[in-house]
């Protein structure tokens, strides 16, 4: 595998409205027309659902330069990402599955350098399914050399997850709405309490879509490889990076198709579904990261 730590840069819009305007009655024998109908609302990407495993998108009002949001996570200041302008900037924020309900808030420096000032939002209660699985037992209950293979690939993927790159002046995506990277069935949604052969473990943390081994995967966003291998529980495995710790994740694959470093275009096949890895058959395991968070990839892709 190339090595990825150059790679690594580690650095310390409001909800659409609905378009407002009176609409003059008109007699009801007369059908709308283009000119009469309400005017579309606009929508931002991703959807905000302040939820564990969901999305926040706090104002962060008018600046001449892009400010600077962190949030506190395991005792860790974590930045964040802002989208915008000097209009308007907004921070997305990613909230964890084990994010306790209620009242939190996030850190925003001062332009004048004064300090931090701090930012509400609330996190509602949102309940997740159970799904029970049977796989093969080995893959729940690890022998020691499989444990000691997990915790070397868990610590390793941990380095990954703290990438947070700034993009070039002009090269941040326009739009944070996502492709559908294969398409399928989605076989198992994000936030599932996934039970193995009896056993509860963690909630499922990405989405799950059935398509048939050798199936090309594209990448949602423009992005660029910062990790790939064959690991214990995801199989073959890639990791995109598309700027200010949005991170894209994509398991169980056959074939990668890519090295560490290549930059792919939105759009663009990267690699292949498969059935490697704890899996009950073909599929791609999708993941979105935020903030070093797993989010729903729901929200960042049309219903």
């Amino acid at each position: 595998m190339c090595s990825r730590r150059h790679l690594l840069i580690r650095t310390g819009g409001l909800l659409a409205l609905p378009a407002t305007g009176l609409l003059h009655a008109k007699p009801p024998s007369t059908a709308p027309t283009a000119s009469t109908a309400p005017p579309a609302t606009p929508t931002v990407w991703p959807h905000a659902l302040q939820v564990p495993g969901g999305v926040a998108r706090l104002s962060l009002g008018p600046a001449a330069t892009r400010p600077q949001a962190q949030v506190r996570q395991a005792e860790v200041d974590v930045p964040l990402l802002v989208v915008g302008d000097a209009s308007e900037w907004t921070a997305v924020l990613g909230i964890a599955l084990a994010a306790p309900l209620g009242d939190a808030h996030i850190s925003v420096a001062q332009a004048d350098g004064s300090g931090l000032r701090q930012l509400p939002y609330t996190v509602a209660r949102k309940q997740y399914k159970e799904q029970h699985l049977q796989v093969s037992p080995r893959t729940v209950d690890l022998s020691p050399e499989d444990q000691a293979r997990y915790e070397r690939e868990r610590d390793h993927q941990a380095g990954v997850m703290t990438t947070f790159t700034t993009p070039p002046a002009g090269q941040a995506p326009a739009s944070l709405r996502m492709r559908v990277p294969v398409p399928g069935r989605r076989s198992s949604s994000f936030g599932l309490r996934r039970v193995f052969n009896g056993q509860p473990r963690n909630p499922h943390s990405g989405m799950d879509i059935a398509a048939a081994t050798g199936t090309p995967i594209v990448a949602p966003l423009a992005g660029q490889v910062i990790d790939m291998g064959d690991y214990f529980f995801n199989g073959g495995t890639v990791w995109l990076d598309h700027g200010q710790g949005l991170l894209t994740m994509y398991c169980h694959l056959s074939s990668m198709d890519v090295r560490v470093g290549d930059v792919v275009k939105a759009g663009e096949a990267f690699c292949k579904v498969g059935a490697t890895g704890r899996v009950t058959g073909p599929h791609l395991h999708w993941g979105v990261m935020l903030n070093r968070t797993m989010v729903d990839p729901a929200l960042f892709i049309p219903a």
